[in-house]
């Protein structure tokens, strides 16, 4: 199992040869959080940079297209390649392949993206190049898309159904080795749109055991159709995207030795974009991720040292009521003193800005009015009700059901020491 969330979204977007079909569907990809998009029928012979960089915005600027017959077909596979990278890419009748490799976590996996034939003619070879596409064993298979097949009798809504294709459409996938994943939300992702609509999952995703063991906490959802016919299918982790850690500038960094040093070489490091907002863009995002790195080697055990700081000149002051220190201890106890100052100043720095107050004296110490000013913004934000399966419940309510669950998990485990439940660790407040 990998730590690392990539969501895909596979979606038959019925045409980009509008503007306002290319704006619809770029703003459906900003809001998924996804990581890879794969976009079949979109009926274009040639995605150039500027059209790739719209429909995937800052984040999906790479691209890998299979260009239209005329107005029919055609695949577009986006990809952030900050997180991803897609090397050996192939290009076949019905697909595009590649081998995705997360750059976090070093676990790499193929992807297939379909869009199967119309005609009945072309779908034994679309089948057998699908068989031809399966990687050799231990290696990790995703395939998605629209396959314009059902492999069930139950993923249409009528019994107009060729059972013969079914049949070989399975042999295909067992072939592959690969089983279905289940749809959460949908039973059908394509309506013909009329007033009694037929209705076939003619979209699906796909993956052998290998990808499965690896992502086992990916679950397929289906968002609006939108513009489509076919609606959305978005691959992603249950426990919701891991949305990035906000960059948050401290005060206090600028009165510090070495700010000027990490921003100077931070912000003259080389940049590989030419164009003046994204120079600009990239400059500011290098510039607060040093600072932050900087930060982190500098403060990040802060409170940790204060608290070490503050238990040692204890030790030391009860000791001192038995018997003389010795010269090395009056010393250290010494620079403690000093150290606990200059912790005590950084953490009255932080509350204050946390506090957002800028009308005190710089020299008040006393950080017991910024508590107050955040309890006071804690209390404005607190929900007081929250929505529950089975309707709104209070908090007192939800905090019952919480605490009945992680009881029932520790007593599952056999440990009964359940004191050190912390309250704060949970979304609640």
């Amino acid at each position: 199992m990998t730590e690392q969330a990539i969501n895909t979204l596979s979606w038959n977007v019925r045409g980009l040869n509008c503007p306002n079909r290319r704006a619809t569907v770029s703003a459906t990809i900003a809001s998924s959080s996804c990581h890879i998009v794969c976009l079949q029928e979109t009926k274009l012979t040639i995605v150039d940079q500027f059209t790739a960089a719209f429909l995937g915005g800052n984040r999906l600027r790479s691209f890998a297209q299979r260009p239209a017959e005329g107005t029919r077909g055609g695949i577009l596979i986006l990809w952030d390649d900050h997180l991803v990278e897609l090397t050996n890419i192939t290009y076949t009748s019905y697909c595009i392949s590649a081998m995705v490799r997360i750059r976090e976590t070093e676990l790499i996996f193929k992807l297939t993206s379909v869009y199967g034939p119309t005609d009945y003619a072309r779908k034994d070879a679309f089948f057998d190049e699908l068989a031809s596409q399966k990687p050799p064993a231990g290696v990790a298979w995703l395939a998605s898309g629209d396959f314009n097949q059902i492999y069930r009798a139950r993923d249409k809504n009528n019994r107009n159904i060729n059972r013969s294709r079914i049949t070989y459409f399975r042999n295909a996938l067992q072939a592959c080795e690969l089983r279905v994943i289940h749809l959460q939300n949908r039973r059908f992702t394509w309506s013909n749109e009329r007033a009694s609509p037929t209705l076939c999952k003619l979209d699906s995703f796909f993956c052998n055991a290998d990808w499965d063991t690896t992502f086992n906490n990916h679950v397929l959802h289906a968002l609006s159709s939108s513009l489509s016919d076919h609606c959305p299918l978005l691959l992603a982790d249950a426990r919701g995207p891991r949305r990035p850690r906000t960059f948050r500038f401290e005060n206090f960094w600028a009165s510090m030795p070495g700010f000027n040093d990490v921003v100077l070489k931070a912000w003259n490091e080389h940049c590989e974009h030419s164009e003046p907002y994204q120079l600009l863009f990239h400059k500011l995002k290098k510039t607060a991720t040093r600072l932050t790195e900087w930060s982190r080697r500098l403060f990040s055990k802060a409170k940790i040292h204060l608290h070490a700081a503050l238990l040692v000149i204890l030790q030391l002051d009860m000791a001192q009521e038995n018997r003389p220190l010795s010269l090395e201890e009056l010393d250290l106890r010494a620079r403690l003193k000093k150290r606990v100052v200059s912790l005590a100043v950084l953490e009255r720095a932080r509350k204050k800005q946390c506090a957002r107050v800028a009308n005190l004296r710089e020299g008040d110490a006393n950080t017991k009015f910024f508590h107050r000013r955040i309890k006071a913004r804690r209390r404005k934000n607190h929900i007081h009700r929250i929505k529950h399966e089975h309707g709104w419940v209070t908090e007192h309510e939800a905090k019952e059901k919480i605490l009945h669950e992680h009881f029932s998990e520790v007593m599952g485990r056999g440990d009964t020491s359940t004191k050190d439940f912390n309250w704060d660790e949970l979304n609640i407040v």
